[in-house]
């Protein structure tokens, strides 16, 4: 019989200032262990929550090297768990755009795993103009699903509006996915209607748990989030949220589970490839 995983969905409200967002961030991964978490999520955009998605371009790092790193890969290895880092700029090699990126570290404070967001949030919300994002002005597109491996499963990683693309999450299920995350930043006004409703989906369709962190308040004048953090099992029920406001959701997942509901209840491999 195997031991639960205990995971963490970490929700933060994050601003403009990296140092208090850093303070933030290593305080809630404190609370994370202390309540018994093997794996923590981080949200995206942890480090910084600008104006506009230019201010990205203000605190990217190279790949392997930087004080956004470096914190992850500490925090990782003091706290012992599997760290699934949010998302933070990377640089592309083009001086006016960045990746958007979810690094992975392993409880030695190794990174295992890089994924650059795929699916950019380019939308007129409501259409009338009022709320516009275009992600695509500063951050380039990643090209390739990232599935990392553990002791306690494979994990599909995503970020935030790749939730609206299921197809990204079956790209994954040939290499036995039990475990999805979705570090997000999801709009107050998109949240409300679609959130949990994606969330569940994603879970449901493809039998995993799902852990969703999210930014949860009021992030500056121009920007607010709908938090809601929250863990769901392979049965579309929500194990833990966090509604508003940082915090930690945490929850016992029964991994075992997964096989028993998949031999049961087998839609995976019911799937037809139609024309």
């Amino acid at each position: 019989m195997t031991d639960p995983l205990c995971a963490a969905a970490i929700q933060m409200v994050s601003s403009s200032d990296i140092g208090a967002n850093l303070h933030s961030a290593s305080e809630l991964l404190d609370q994370a262990a202390d309540l018994g978490a093997r794996l923590a999520v981080l949200p995206e955009n942890w480090p910084l929550m600008g104006h506009t998605d230019n201010d990205k371009l203000l605190c990217q790092e190279q790949f392997g090297d930087g004080p956004l790193q470096e914190f992850m890969s500490r925090r990782a290895r003091e706290l012992g768990l599997w760290l699934v880092g949010g998302s933070i700029p990377l640089a592309s090699g083009d001086p006016e755009h960045v990746y958007n990126s979810c690094l992975v570290y392993d409880p030695e404070g190794k990174c295992v795993s890089r994924y650059d967001k795929i699916h950019l949030f380019d939308v007129n919300v409501g259409g009338d103009g009022s709320e516009i994002y275009r992600e695509s002005d500063s951050i380039l597109p990643g090209s390739d699903i990232s599935v990392v491996t553990t002791p306690f499963g494979n994990i599909g990683i995503s970020i935030c509006y790749d939730l609206r693309f299921p197809e990204l999450y079956r790209r994954m299920l040939p290499r036995d996915i039990s475990i999805i995350t979705v570090p997000s930043a999801f709009t107050r006004t998109t949240g409300k209607q679609h959130w949990e409703i994606l969330l569940r989906s994603r879970a449901v369709e493809n039998l995993c748990f799902v852990i969703a962190a999210g930014q949860g308040g009021q992030n500056n004048e121009q920007r607010a989030t709908w938090g809601h953090s929250m863990i769901i099992g392979p049965w579309g029920d929500i194990l833990c949220c966090v509604e508003t406001g940082p915090g930690v959701a945490c929850a016992d997942l029964e991994l075992e589970q997964l096989q028993t509901i998949r031999t049961g209840f087998p839609a995976l491999d019911h799937r037809k490839l139609l024309d």
